[in-house]
């Protein structure tokens, strides 16, 4: 099965960046590609995308470390973050796995598009922010 992954480096602690991924019912505050979500039960959600609705389930849940969960109605059957502190920063890693080798480049994209609105949100919370004020804007985040 073809994997992806794709890193980028936040600035933010561990924490804070491991606590705005396992909330998954605020993902469509920042995610720019999550319109909206409801828990179905614990760790399983229906997420509505802008490319359909999609049912993702935790399968791996490890504090600031990593998250793993699959998803279905998705090209990417399964989906993790990892966090690696490096100094003031967090490298985290966003990877995939999927069916087909020719999805590859769109779910590069995809994962750039999601780290890319984390990056933004945890620099708009760093500044002082307020959440629940917080605007995604897709001009914003192609530029990050």
């Amino acid at each position: 099965m073809p994997r992806l992954d794709k890193k980028m480096l936040i600035n933010a602690p561990v924490e804070k960046i491991y606590e705005v991924l396992n909330d998954f019912m605020n993902l469509p505050r920042w995610n720019i590609v999550v319109k909206a979500i409801s828990e179905l039960e614990t760790d399983k959600y229906l997420l509505n995308t802008t490319v359909g609705e999609i049912t993702n389930t935790v399968i791996e849940n490890i504090p600031n470390e990593k998250i793993t969960s699959t998803q279905e109605g998705s090209p990417m059957q399964k989906i993790g973050y990892t966090f690696e502190p490096k100094g003031d920063d967090v490298e985290v890693t966003m990877w995939t796995e999927f069916e087909l080798e020719d999805q590859s480049s769109v779910l590069d994209v995809a994962a750039d598009l999601f780290l890319k609105s984390l990056k933004v949100y945890m620099n708009y919370l760093n500044e002082g922010g307020e959440p629940e004020k917080y605007k995604k804007r897709i001009g914003k985040i192609n530029k990050a």
